[in-house]
């Protein structure tokens, strides 16, 4: 939890910086990865991130995979695609910290990537039907986790009860406001997919960079874009701030 903490923590400052014309980088997990390897001791810091990427997607394997009767089905298939995300994600960052640094870093462009995809599927018989199919599917994710997060579900479960009222408040805060926004560029990616279906162009799918530019693009200018990042760098923190919880 903490990788994923640092990784939508640096996307959120790239796009910040997107917003007002501060860097060419791909305000996504590729740029995070590329923006780590310059620091010092970055390559130390992208096999420690890899590392956690790998424990996480081990930790979703299990909860998918170990029988629990209290366990539902639809909670399995979660942890499953939550596996098959971290696993592609270590993947890619320990790939570029061993030097495999194609593209954009750590996987290469997800603007690119979510493209190449897209023409790919729209290829296969009913592609556009499975791409408009997998954009709704985003846009349901995305509406799922920004309610879910507006509700701050399972506050027990996620080992506030402990806190001090004020750093409890806190806490949630940056849950609700950093899901909502996580929530707001699936749902965003997802409607970019089915328009790619509708019209039978992949160039339309969009992958985290493109989103995040689009935002840029509507009549609020930039700063919607500044709301929205903020709103990812506070999920970093609050993944961040869990993962603290959760250690022994």
């Amino acid at each position: 939890m903490g990788a994923r903490g640092v990784i939508y923590l640096l996307v959120g400052l790239l796009a910040v910086r997107v917003a007002f014309g501060g860097t060419s980088r791909q305000a996504d997990r590729g740029g995070a990865v590329a923006e780590i390897a310059e620091r010092p001791f970055g390559e130390v810091m992208l096999w420690i991130l890899g590392l956690g990427l790998v424990g996480m997607a081990v930790w979703q394997l299990a909860r998918a995979t170990l029988r629990d009767p209290g366990t539902k089905k639809t909670k399995r298939l979660a942890a499953a695609a939550h596996c098959v995300f971290y696993a592609v994600a270590a993947y890619s960052v320990l790939s570029f910290a061993v030097g495999g640094r194609g593209g954009a870093g750590g996987g290469g462009s997800s603007d690119h990537q979510s493209k190449d995809i897209t023409a790919r599927v729209l290829q296969l018989p009913l592609g556009p039907w499975l791409v408009a199919a997998g954009g709704c599917a985003l846009i349901a994710a995305g509406g799922w986790i920004a309610v879910r997060a507006s509700l701050f579900k399972d506050r027990r479960k996620r080992g506030l009860g402990g806190l001090p009222p004020k750093a409890r408040r806190t806490v949630e805060t940056l849950g609700v406001a950093g899901g909502v926004s996580r929530g707001v560029v699936f749902a965003a990616a997802g409607g970019f997919a089915v328009q790619a279906a509708l019209a039978y162009d992949p160039d339309r799918a969009k992958g985290l960079d493109d989103t995040l530019r689009t935002f840029r693009g509507t009549p609020a200018g930039p700063w919607l874009l500044v709301v929205v990042a903020t709103g990812l760098m506070m999920f970093g923190l609050y993944s961040l701030a869990m993962a603290c919880r959760r250690s022994p």
